[in-house]
């Protein structure tokens, strides 16, 4: 995947675009040198059509104090916005559930914003609400 850096770039720039955030250069450069580093926990796919890279996710492993084996958080999911509704997104899901799973791990799940209601409906079809909500402190470091 390191050829597939200009995609990746175009996507994440989209991704970014649509949350309103602009992440540091190098941020994401590291992002990048992490998603590619067989030490860490971090993962990515692109979906293609073609040869266009139309979406993309990000995945975490990480240790739960409920279980023995891993939880996966589904940390970034983006569909090119001509394409979404067409089943990428799903597929996408479907992907980073199946790498879970073959890790072991016992839940997937993910965070997406109370205004993103077309993401949602597509959430609600393959996924349950937790019931939780989330609560943030800035730390210094992130300032």
């Amino acid at each position: 995947m390191p050829a597939d850096r200009a995609a990746w770039d175009r996507l994440w720039a989209g991704y970014q675009r649509f949350y309103k955030v602009a992440i540091a250069e190098a941020v994401s450069d590291l992002t990048w040198s992490r998603l590619h580093d067989p030490a860490e926990p971090m993962h990515a796919a692109l979906a293609w059509q073609g040869a266009r890279a139309v979406g993309m996710v990000h995945w975490v492993f990480h240790r739960s104090t409920w279980t023995d084996g891993p939880y996966c958080y589904l940390q970034d999911l983006y569909v090119d916005e001509d394409l979404r509704g067409g089943g990428t997104g799903r597929a996408l899901i479907a992907h980073v559930c199946a790498e879970a799973e073959a890790a072991g791990a016992s839940r997937l799940y993910w965070l997406t914003h109370e205004t993103n209601t077309d993401a949602m409906k597509l959430y609600d079809k393959v996924a349950e609400k937790s019931g939780f909500v989330q609560y943030r402190i800035v730390l210094p470091a992130a300032r």
